[in-house]
Parts: structure tokens; C-alpha cells; sequence
């Protein structure tokens, strides 16, 4: 009698899914055109640019905190790549242990410039910001702990896209208005009631604490930090090097929202092995961090591709400002589906741009719209970033 109950389980089963499957398994409908985000009132703009003022004339000291097992890849290398173009600030990439950073989603790792405690004694009086990337898990309570040792000396704390998690690991969201990436706002809400989430915003400083909301939110933060402390003149030469038009606060919330096509092209590509590829990506000294970040983290989150980074004998890579990157494999036994073309330094910021239309070409428009999704990225082509 069990054994016969145990069949006619799986028999139900697999009905099921042999009824389901067409469905989920049934190519999505086609993006319609995103809703632009209207430009930021100019005093509410000046106001936010105010309140990240640095608080001396000196020449501010900038802490990119890490957690060695896992940082988002784009979330760090976009930080870094726009606050060393400013030159506004002496910039260093800090992690508990000096050891490599492991970064995700893409196979990659970097080699941070000083541990929490080497930072700490070259600056005891602490950092002016501390930029706060994703890493996972959020809750490390060792990082958690500098963070708010960091903000009890006065420095001001900017979270970038998920790293908003470990600024809730460290109390600091708390009694504050805040934003955070689309997939994790009624988390945080959850957790911290008397946060006052602010939609449609893609940066909020609110009490020496400024949150963005998803990953590509980087670029416009920092640019943001670059008028703070260096002036708008230093922060309109950054934007045009970088290929960016306008770094104010306006963001679209309603446009990042997970719908049932999102899901089932999330699961359709996950359950369609025979699709999933492992794509190359070549590294060499002076490539562009920003550039790199972006599109490693756009063809890792079709959820189709795995990338791994290359260089010739896995030797490490010195980027355009000067982190050491150290690749995945070596290129000459990378074992690839296909190679990624070289990266272009030229207006990095508009990476994606280039690069949706190409990850559109290869896993079809779906697939497209849950990246820019994913990366909260207000994509303008003739293609929508969600799915209805």
C-alpha cells in the first residue's frame, strides 16, 4: 500500500509539472518602453548635495569597506572607478583580513589596499565616508561593528544598492528616510519599522547616511559625493568622462517591480540546462573598472551565463586606478563557451546600453529586462525593463 502511494505521488508530480512546464517554459512577452523619471526639484537637489558636505576643508579620506568571502562586483568597482576618476579624496579598499575579495556574481576577485585595523591606526580619528558595497550575507558582525565605529567618530556612511543590509546589521537605518534596492525594501521596512522608505528616489541622505537603490544607482550616488566635496565643475567633467548626463536623486520606483513574467523567465532559464554557457572574460592592465564591473554583472545575471575573468597565466591585473585584480583561470585553458569582447573605457556608465541590445541578441528580450531589473537600470531602448 505505501509503495503504491509513494507512485501515484510522483505520478501526481509529474503531471503536474508536464502541465505547468509549457507554461513556464513558454517564452515571454515582449518589453514595452520604461516611463522616463522626472528630473529632482533643484532646491531638493541642492539640499541632498548640502547635507554630504564634507566636514573640514582638508582633503577627505574615502573607505571602501569589504567583506572578504563575497562583494558585489559592480557595486565596488563602479564606486571606485568614479571616485578615483574625481581625485577628490584619498580613496583606500578595506576588508577584515588581508586577503583577496571574493566578488560576485562574476568569477573575479581583488586584493584590498589595507585591513579595518591597519586603517584604524593610520586613522584614528576614522574616515570621512565609508561606502558600504553589497556583500553577502549582510550580517557579518565584524564589519557591522567598524561601520558603526566609523559613524560614532563622524564619518558619514553611503550604502550602495544591498548594502543597505549590512547598514540594518549595524542599526542604522533606524529613525531614518531610506531607500534600497527594489527586492529588499519591504525586508528592511519589515525589520525596521520607524525607517521611512522614500520611492522614487535612486539616493536619499538623510542624518549622515545616504542609501541608494540597485546596483547601476553606483554611478549617480558618487557623482553625487564628487559635487559634495569637489565642486560642480569636478563633478561635470566626471559625468562627461564617464559618458553620464544627470546624476540628481530621480529614479522610477514603479518600473522595478518582480511580475509573473519575471518569475518565469527566472525559472525558465534556470531549469534550461541545456542553455547555460560559461562565457570568458579577458583582463589586462588598465581596464576600466566601471566598464568591467557592469558587464560582468550583466551577463552573470541572465542566469544563463557563468563569467569567468581570464588573463594570460591567471596572472594579476593592475586596473586603470590601480587595483590588483586577480582573474579566475588562466586564458590559456580558460575551457569557454565563448569569449566576451575586450571592454571599452570609453563612457563607461553607458556600458549597459551597449550591452542589453547584445545579451537581448543572445538570450532573447526576457532575459534582457530581468538584468536591467535585477540592476534596477532604467534601460530607454526601445525595450521595457518590465515585463507585464
Amino acid at each position: 500500500m505505501r509503495k503504491r502511494t509513494v507512485l501515484i505521488g510522483i505520478g501526481a508530480a509529474l503531471a503536474v509539472i508536464a502541465v505547468a512546464a509549457p507554461i513556464v517554459l513558454a517564452p515571454g512577452n515582449t518589453p514595452l518602453a520604461a516611463p522616463a523619471a522626472a528630473p529632482v526639484d533643484a532646491a531638493e537637489q541642492a539640499a541632498t548635495i548640502e547635507a554630504l558636505k564634507p566636514r573640514t576643508s582638508e582633503r577627505p579620506v574615502i573607505a571602501i569597506a569589504t567583506f572578504n568571502q563575497a562583494t558585489e562586483v559592480s557595486d565596488l568597482l563602479s564606486a571606485y572607478g568614479v571616485l578615483s576618476r574625481a581625485d577628490i579624496a584619498d580613496l583606500t579598499v578595506v576588508a577584515e583580513r588581508n586577503e583577496p575579495v571574493q566578488l560576485y556574481p562574476a568569477s573575479l576577485a581583488v586584493e584590498p589596499d589595507e585591513t579595518f585595523a591597519a586603517f584604524d591606526t593610520e586613522h584614528p580619528e576614522g574616515a570621512d565616508y565609508v561606502v558600504v558595497p553589497a556583500v553577502d550575507p549582510g550580517t557579518d558582525p565584524v564589519v557591522a561593528a567598524w561601520i558603526v565605529a566609523q559613524h560614532e567618530k563622524g564619518a558619514r556612511i553611503i550604502s550602495v544598492c544591498n548594502g543597505s543590509r549590512m547598514l540594518s546589521t549595524a542599526g542604522l537605518l533606524d529613525g531614518r528616510r531610506a531607500t534600497a534596492h527594489w527586492n529588499s525594501v519591504a525586508e528592511l521596512r519589515k525589520k525596521h519599522p520607524s525607517m521611512e522608505w522614500v520611492p522614487d528616489r535612486r539616493y536619499v541622505v538623510d542624518d549622515g547616511v545616504m542609501t541608494t537603490t540597485g546596483i547601476t544607482a553606483s554611478i549617480p550616488a558618487m557623482l553625487a559625493l564628487v559635487e559634495a566635496i569637489g565642486g560642480r565643475d569636478t563633478a561635470i567633467r566626471v559625468a562627461s568622462d564617464l559618458g553620464v548626463t544627470d546624476w540628481d536623486a530621480r529614479h522610477n520606483s514603479s518600473g522595478f517591480e518582480l511580475t509573473l513574467e519575471h518569475k518565469k523567465t527566472f525559472i525558465r532559464n534556470t531549469l534550461a540546462f541545456w542553455r547555460h554557457e560559461t562565457l570568458g572574460l579577458p583582463l589586462a592592465d588598465g581596464i576600466d573598472e566601471i566598464a568591467l564591473g557592469l558587464v560582468s554583472d550583466a551577463y552573470s545575471r541572465t542566469q544563463l551565463a557563468n563569467v569567468v575573468t581570464l588573463s594570460p597565466g591567471g596572472a594579476p591585473v593592475t586596473t586603470r586606478y590601480g587595483l590588483t585584480l586577480l582573474p579566475d583561470r588562466p586564458a590559456e585553458s580558460a575551457n569557454v563557451t565563448a569569449m566576451l569582447p575586450a571592454l571599452s573605457a570609453d563612457a563607461p556608465a553607458t556600458s549597459l546600453d551597449r550591452e542589453l541590445p547584445r545579451v537581448e541578441a543572445r538570450y532573447g528580450a526576457p532575459t534582457a529586462a530581468i538584468v536591467a531589473l535585477v540592476m534596477e537600470y532604467p534601460w530607454t531602448g526601445e525595450r521595457r525593463l518590465a515585463l507585464r
